[in-house]
């Protein structure tokens, strides 16, 4: 899945409907984690949390793109880049998911959800966004779902 849309709302969240009750937190911790993300287009630099810098096989929580990338699934790369590329010309919302291939060969599911803003001056703006791990791990060569 890669999807970039223009920063607008098509309908604004109304009161309360971004609520979350106990029960809700409680199911979407037991299944996955999250942790948030930022980019700064200025110069590049991507901020991820400790867990994503683990999982992404990283030394550090800063990195560009490319080093993020280098752990996503081969066939995916490619979009994800180009939907940054996109993000970075034209405030916007985009999300992707792929796999992050481990070095034990186990593959991680991995979601992205971001947006993109504050490009309306040269060399300025920023990007946010939240990873969203599940709490599994896929065995080597396996895949979330078959590809016809």
């Amino acid at each position: 899945m890669f999807k970039i849309a223009k920063a607008e709302l098509a309908a604004p969240f109304g009161p309360g409907s971004l609520a979350m009750s106990d029960s809700d937190s409680n199911l979407l911790y037991q299944f996955s984690f999250s942790e948030g993300w930022a980019g700064d287009m200025s110069n590049g630099v991507i901020k991820l949390g400790e867990r994503a810098t683990a999982l992404h096989g990283l030394d550090g929580p800063e990195c560009g793109l490319l080093s993020m990338m280098r752990s996503y699934d081969p066939h995916d790369r490619a979009h994800i880049l180009e939907l940054f590329e996109q993000a970075a010309t034209s405030s916007s919302t985009f999300c992707y998911s792929t796999t992050i291939v481990m070095g034990t060969g186990q593959r991680q599911p991995v979601f992205c959800i971001g947006e993109s803003n504050g490009l309306e001056q040269k060399y300025a703006g920023s990007m946010i966004g939240v990873f969203v791990f599940p709490r599994f791990k896929l065995a080597p060569g396996a895949h979330l779902h078959s590809q016809p």
